[in-house]
């Protein structure tokens, strides 16, 4: 989507000015929703980690227990070496890969925007250079 909209039609530069208000309101609203979605998934992941991290510390109640389907977790295991039980759960790794994933649309959808917000300066050049061109 973002490699045709960033076409720029060098023989329509009056209408391709008049679309920058579209394009940069509608690359907004993608920004805008991706970095929701950002906190959204990041607030998620940390209730899960304090959840695994009550499981592997053997602080869950039965009820909690129950509610997730989970069995007890069964080791006891060093406080130093609970990181390494948090970094390795499953659940939390697909979360933070969906993380990774959302901050790089939003980290994209910045410099797209901050592309068109300067689009402007490239029409305006391409005008006076054919206005230089053309003798004028």
């Amino acid at each position: 989507m973002v490699e045709a909209d960033a076409r720029i039609d060098d023989t329509q530069l009056d209408i391709e000015s008049l679309r920058l208000p579209t394009l940069h309101n509608k690359y907004l609203n993608l920004y805008h929703d991706s970095k929701l979605r950002f906190e959204k998934a990041t607030n998620e992941y940390n209730r899960l980690y304090r959840l695994k991290w009550e499981y592997y510390t053997g602080k869950m109640d039965e009820d909690t227990l129950k509610q997730k389907g989970w069995e007890p977790f069964q080791h006891n295991i060093l406080k130093q070496d609970i990181p390494i039980f948090l970094n390795s759960d499953e659940d939390l790794c697909k979360r933070k890969e969906v993380i990774t994933y959302i901050k790089s649309m939003v980290e994209y959808l910045e410099d797209v925007v901050k592309e068109i917000t300067f689009r402007h300066t490239k029409i305006k050049n391409a005008i006076e250079w054919r206005r230089f061109l053309s003798g004028g």
